[in-house]
């Protein structure tokens, strides 16, 4: 089936090849000779060719003779070139001013510094709430020791929200990066712009946007304490133990009752009952009332009955 198919094709290809080549051959020949044989049968009819015969050639030429050549160029005199504050001046007066021929590539910006010190995902335009930026460059032609500021620009009201005026430690040339993290609110939208000076010549400079209200302060209310007096407990007396005194009586009364034959009894009593208080003390923490001791009555004596 395939094999019939693949004849079939080849056939029609073929044939193809053969009608393009008749239509080409036919095409030559109604372009090369059937014109002339048709002109035999219907000539053509005369047709009225235009010559112009006269021609018109200018004789005055214009040439100006006189050239407006410009004898003043207005050149500025003012070149932009940021100037150091003086306060910054002042602090870098007695130090080493560096290599005038050291070069700055322009500055980038990012929120973070990679473990590699470049920056990540630089950007010119930011988004509040922002909390600190970094300035990134390269450098070349420095020297250890020379001193170099960095000053961040906020352009509204031209304030100097960070500041660095420091020694270079960085090399000859390299890659560093310096940051600033004002407080919140001086992150206000709008434009700002970073100089590198170093000593008192400008190097470089760079812009970015700020966008988004900058974050307010919140203010905190401070709870201040108001001192309590303090009540200072006054010694508490400790009583003193109580001697509480235990009551012991001892009555050993004997008492004999002789009677005499006489005409007159005489009562003796020979034995006065005696009694013995003995006091046991006893500690106690607390007074404790001990009911008063009842007395008890002398014993009556009693007669015998003869």
């Amino acid at each position: 089936m395939f094999f019939k198919k693949r004849h079939d094709r080849i056939s029609g290809g073929w044939r193809l090849i053969f009608v393009g080549i008749m239509l080409g051959g036919a095409a030559y020949a109604l372009n090369g000779y059937v014109e002339p044989v048709v002109y035999q049968y219907f000539p053509p009819s005369p047709t009225i060719t235009l010559t112009p015969t006269i021609t018109l050639t200018p004789t005055i030429t214009l040439t100006p003779t006189i050239s407006l050549t410009p004898t003043i160029s207005s050149t500025p005199s003012i070149t932009d070139t940021p100037a150091l504050p003086v306060e910054i001046a002042t602090q870098i007066s007695t130090l080493e001013v560096g290599n005038p021929d050291a070069v700055f590539s322009p500055l980038q910006f990012a929120r973070l510094i990679g473990d590699d010190y470049m920056p990540v995902n630089p950007s010119v335009e930011f988004i509040n709430p922002v909390i600190e930026l970094y300035t990134h460059f390269s450098y070349d032609k420095m020297t250890d020791g020379s001193t170099w500021s960095v000053l961040w620009y906020r352009l509204a009201d031209q304030k100097i929200i960070c500041s660095t005026v420091t020694a270079w430690e960085g090399g000859t040339g390299g890659y560093e990066y310096n940051g600033c993290s004002p407080s919140s609110a001086d992150w206000q939208p709008g434009e700002y712009e970073v100089r590198i000076f170093v000593g008192t010549t400008w190097k470089t400079s760079g812009r970015f946007t700020i966008t988004g209200e900058a974050i307010r302060p919140t203010s905190t209310q401070t709870l201040t304490r108001t001192p309590v007096p303090t009540v200072t407990p006054s010694p508490t007396k400790t009583p003193l133990p109580t001697m509480t005194p235990t009551f012991t009586r001892t009555i050993t009364p004997t008492r004999t009752i002789t009677s005499t034959p006489g005409p007159t009894n005489t009562r003796r009593p020979t034995n006065t009952p005696t009694i013995t208080r003995t006091l046991q003390p006893t500690r106690t923490h607390a007074p404790t009332q001990t009911p008063r001791p009842t007395d008890t009555k002398w014993p009556t004596p009693t007669s015998n009955p003869r």
